[in-house]
């Protein structure tokens, strides 16, 4: 932060007024000798001259361009020696301090060294101000008296706006650090909610199209081994179901189940569509209680998850879902195929070759604060379950 157009033009009117102050006072004082006012006269504009083309630029308080030390010293050194020499000429040019003290503190380059030329300028000025009067000893305690007070109050004050200077200049720095934190927050959050996108389409396509697409696929190895006439329905019937699906993703809106009906009718016709593809029964006992709507999309997509991994990997001869609604939402997938056979429940579909399945699952039912588990059966078979709690209160269908 550098100094303002507003603040520099102050700084250039409170310096003009002081010369023409000075100037008044040089021809109103009777002169000390012959040529003495127009000595000081020379002073001021001296003064004047050294404010102008030199210290003007560093009236900014430790926040602007900063001098060579050659330059700080020279410009504090005509400062001092001028200000001496007013003094010595008239002890009333004292008045000049007001803007010299406080140059002295802009042209440094240390406090350190604004507190010592501050200090070195009031002993030169009580010489100059008892030599004005032939170092009579009453003027010598009044030059001493007061440059001291000048230069104790110069310090105090340069010290205490030193300090404002520091903690503004801190107070900048840590905007700074804050305002970068808070882009790469901002960056962190948008790449973190790009990727949950990617992931959620992930899961859909999973758990809709690919389903779908992989339902064809077998249906038309059927076919082509068959010839059977309800497989081309069948495939038809699936590739509508893609397209359903597809339409539904490109909207972003959830399919997972029919406006007009509920999760229970939805799984129903899960079981009844998978035993027409697949020839292998499925019993469907559903809760007709009401779950909400995001709930259904989580529980509908781990019904076709958990079948398509009975296709896929259980060489089972039947399956069953169970849905019951309590204070939990509790999904139940078992079958009497092979079983996990060691496999790792934890990462992967079921089987063989790893996947998207029940780690994508178990991601889609961790975000509505529920839980998944897959285990062997008692006696054969996988079951799989999913439990989500839900809100008290739940109405009938």
């Amino acid at each position: 932060m550098r100094t303002t157009f507003t603040e520099r033009v102050g700084w250039d009117l409170a310096s003009a007024a002081l010369f023409v102050v000075t100037l008044i006072l040089a021809f109103t004082l009777p002169p000390r000798f012959p040529g003495s006012s127009w000595l000081l006269v020379a002073t001021a504009c001296g003064v004047a001259a050294v404010y102008a083309f030199g210290a003007r630029r560093y009236v900014s308080f430790r926040e602007g361009p900063e001098p060579s030390p050659l330059v700080s010293g020279l410009l504090q050194a005509a400062l001092v020696v001028l200000l001496a020499l007013g003094t010595s000429i008239e002890p009333t040019m004292m008045l000049l301090q007001t803007l010299v003290l406080p140059l002295i503190w802009m042209t440094s380059r240390s406090t350190r060294q604004s507190i010592i030329v501050t200090l070195l300028n009031a002993v030169v000025l009580a010489i100059a101000y008892a030599a004005s009067d032939g170092f009579r000893p009453g003027m010598l305690l009044a030059g001493v008296v007061t440059s001291g007070l000048s230069a104790a109050f110069s310090v105090a004050l340069g010290l205490w706006i030193t300090r404002i200077a520091e903690w503004g200049t801190e107070r900048q720095r840590l905007l700074a650090d804050l305002t970068a934190a808070q882009h790469g927050l901002e960056a962190a959050s948008r790449e973190a909610g790009a990727a949950a996108e990617r992931a959620r389409l992930a899961r859909e396509v999973h758990d809709t199209i690919a389903q779908s697409l992989t339902s064809i696929v077998m249906l038309a190895e059927r076919s082509r081994r068959d010839g059977s006439p309800e497989a081309i329905a069948l495939i038809e019937d699936a590739a509508r179901e893609a397209l359903r699906e597809a339409r539904a993703l490109v909207v972003v809106e959830s399919s997972a189940a029919d406006p007009s009906g509920s999760l229970a009718e939805a799984l129903r016709r899960l079981g009844e569509r998978f035993s027409r593809e697949t020839g292998l029964p499925v019993s469907v006992d559903a809760s007709p209680l009401v779950v909400p709507r995001d709930l259904q999309v989580v529980l509908l997509r781990c019904a076709q998850e958990g079948l398509a991994n009975v296709r896929k990997h259980a060489a089972a001869g039947a399956a069953s879902l169970v849905l019951t609604v309590d204070d939990d939402a509790v999904l139940v997938v078992t079958d009497d195929g092979r079983g996990l056979r060691g496999a790792r429940p934890d990462g992967g579909d079921i089987g063989e070759g790893g996947g998207f399945g029940l780690a994508g699952m178990r991601d889609r039912v961790a975000l509505v604060g529920g839980t998944l588990e897959a285990r062997d059966g008692e006696t054969s078979g996988t079951t799989l379950t999913v439990r989500i709690p839900l809100a008290v209160g739940q109405e009938t269908a």
